[in-house]
């Protein structure tokens, strides 16, 4: 049987890996706080049911079974959008390995494990070695631009009116009725942000 002071260092522990990345990776990236209760509310129950079950030596497939019901749960009135919803695995899925490895005494483990897991997520949300490309699609009335050999001429336009440092463009749909064309445009989102 677990003492309460190893219960209450290792919540200390995976609801300060969970703050961490909630905080210093997510909100700063988002500056939503919506998702911030969910998430830290998640992690808590979580860690201290999967605590629970390994204290009275139930099997690990339960705490799995437990884990898979939650990681599937959807809002069916506020769907819950890709970001979050991989923040919210991720929230989910640190207090079932934290709880495992705490119960294995796997201390090397359970601190490479979340360390590697903050420095992921923070390289990810920092866009290291990767390049972002937004796109849009706008409704463009200059249609005289859009022939191949005014090629520069458009993208100059483009990035006048918008404001944007386009790397490219497809043009769409042309409507000559009204004289406008759909084109979509192609941006670093870095420059945006």
């Amino acid at each position: 049987m677990d003492t309460i002071i190893e219960i209450l260092l290792s919540f200390g522990f995976n609801f300060l890996v969970a703050v961490a990345i909630v905080r210093g990776i997510y909100y700063p990236k988002t500056k939503d706080r919506d998702y911030i209760f969910t998430f830290l509310a998640f992690n808590t129950i979580i860690f201290f049911v999967l605590r629970l079950l390994s204290s009275i030596n139930l099997s690990v497939g339960f705490g799995f079974g437990l884990f898979a019901i939650f990681s599937v749960l959807r809002y069916r009135t506020n769907p819950i959008p890709i970001r979050e919803m991989t923040y919210l695995f991720v929230i989910i899925a640190l207090p079932v390995m934290n709880s495992i490895l705490i119960a294995e005494n796997g201390f090397e483990q359970l601190l490479l494990a979340n360390l590697l897991i903050i420095l992921v997520l923070f390289g990810i949300e920092q866009g290291w070695g990767f390049r972002f490309v937004a796109r849009k699609i706008i409704t463009y009335e200059k249609i005289e631009l859009i022939q191949p050999d005014m090629h520069q001429q458009l993208l100059d336009d483009l990035r006048q009116r918008t404001g944007l440092q386009i790397t490219g463009y497809e043009v769409g749909s042309i409507d000559f009725l009204r004289d406008t064309a759909n084109i979509e445009i192609f941006y670093n989102e870095s420059r945006v942000n």
